[in-house]
């Protein structure tokens, strides 16, 4: 976090040559953007610095620390609270980081950094990335981008002219079993067949805000020039609409995000519902749900996505593909994800051989691949006397596995993913361009809620 000072303004859109059919090609220009050169006098140690020690900033540094040849030379948080603890784990792991509360002064004075990770509200997302950028560093920051979508386009315009690297921590784009399924089960082998809907969800039980040990307690006067109401608000500040975006943002950008990449497309409409139904000291709503139109080449493709902060039940967070072909329920979860084949699809014994996919329990006592003769097949004809049920409705799915597994952390790969661009020049997987499609679909959910009607979207509104 830091001083809370005014963004430069907004910057104007600029003249759009590209069109709809171009989108794609647009969205993977700018080559600095995925390509950095690798670091000089032939070292591979990169000295980075975190701004934001909070939970999340928590939850990267935890990941970052294990990742080799990495050095923190700064951590940057407004409380003291937090700083004194990131400033004491990086210490017990042999970092000597000096510690800061003014994001301005550690950009200013710690010479040799390499990268800043960004882990702050995100509202200031914006402020704290470009700076950092103008300073020369290469900035992996937290989703959502930023809280307004011109934020955001600021945060890629920077990138851009700065020719610095631009990671958002959309971490499922880096996890391998997510790619496996993308571009193995979904692109290469089509598995699904034709994709016709797809899901999301995010479902929290009730939780008490967030409180804080009175004796460390941020005089109010600071709040304020750091831009808090409160201590409440501080603490809180995802369900505010000053500070963020509320749970569709905090939660549903993971998975909104999987929508526009497993699609290979940006949504043309977005309709939405929800209230501020249940807390009682929040802003924003404790619970929506959106229904997107995405248009694809083989057609439109109707995704739904909810989000509840009152109850755990329905299976948690996951992602849900369905064709006419098969069906692909994703997770960061293992236990919840699931791939399941169609009767009438084609066999997937050469995606068996190829490692694509794996029954469950294969090997000794796993049950026979099912025939082609074998498979239900839809009854022509009226029901019969004894049931009107339609075998349509009730032939199983095979249930199958995906043979790829994350034994890390997570966040780890796509920081692993960032750090090896600075390098080695990996491509990122997840740029500013891709991540600002991303935070232009999910900040419309709010404004569909307000408006109380279906938004459309311009493929323009997706470039920045």
């Amino acid at each position: 976090m830091s001083d809370f000072t005014p963004s430069a303004p907004p910057l104007s859109r600029r003249d759009f040559l590209t069109t709809s059919a171009k989108l794609g090609v647009a969205l993977l220009a700018a080559p600095y953007i995925a390509r950095a050169a690798t670091t000089g006098g032939g070292s591979r140690t990169l000295n980075v610095a975190l701004i934001g020690c909070g939970e999340q900033g928590r939850v990267l540094l935890n990941a970052a620390l294990k990742i080799p040849d990495l050095r923190f030379l700064a951590v940057c948080d407004i409380w003291p609270y937090n700083r004194t603890y990131g400033e004491r784990l990086l210490k017990k792991f042999g970092h000597d980081a000096k510690p800061f509360e003014d994001y301005r002064e550690l950009l200013s004075s710690v010479p040799d950094l390499d990268a800043v990770i960004i882990a702050t509200p995100d509202f200031m997302h914006a402020e704290h990335t470009n700076a950092a950028l103008r300073a020369g560093h290469h900035v992996y920051c937290e989703k959502l981008m930023s809280n307004t979508v011109e934020g955001a386009r600021s945060m890629v315009v920077t990138a851009r002219e700065m020719k610095k690297l631009l990671q958002v921590g959309h971490q499922r784009r880096s996890n391998p079993r997510y790619q496996h399924a993308k571009n193995r089960l979904l692109t290469e082998a089509h598995l699904l067949g034709r994709i016709n809907n797809a899901s999301g969800q995010w479902n929290r039980a009730v939780t008490d805000d967030l409180g804080f040990p009175a004796s460390h307690a941020l005089p109010e006067a600071k709040l304020h020039a750091f831009g808090y109401a409160n201590m409440h608000e501080f603490r809180n500040w995802r369900w505010f609409k000053r500070y963020a975006g509320g749970p569709i943002s905090d939660l549903g950008a993971h998975q909104i995000d999987v929508f526009n990449w497993f699609l290979g497309a940006n949504p043309s409409s977005v309709i939405a519902g929800g209230g501020a139904d249940y807390y009682k000291t929040h802003e924003w709503y404790d619970n929506v749900t959106a229904i997107y139109e995405f248009p694809t080449p083989s057609g439109i493709v109707r995704s739904t996505y909810g989000v509840l902060t009152t109850t755990s039940a329905g299976g948690g967070y996951h992602e849900y593909f369905m064709g006419d072909e098969g069906a692909l329920k994703m997770s960061e979860n293992p236990k919840y994800t699931k791939l399941y084949r169609e009767a009438r699809a084609p066999e997937w014994d050469q995606w068996v051989d190829k490692n694509f996919v794996s029954r469950p329990g294969s090997g000794e006592g796993a049950p026979a691949p099912v025939k082609p003769w074998e498979k239900a097949r839809p009854k022509l004809g009226g029901p019969s006397k004894s049931s009107v049920v339609d075998v349509r409705e009730t032939a199983e799915l095979s249930a199958w596995d995906i043979p790829v597994t994350l034994d890390k952390a997570i966040h780890q790969p796509h920081l692993e993913n960032f750090f090896g661009a600075i390098r080695d020049g990996t491509p990122l997987a997840c740029p500013g361009e891709s991540a600002f499609a991303t935070a232009v679909t999910v900040l419309k959910v709010n404004e569909a809620v307000a408006a109380q009607k279906m938004l459309t979207f311009a493929p323009a509104d997706f470039i920045a």
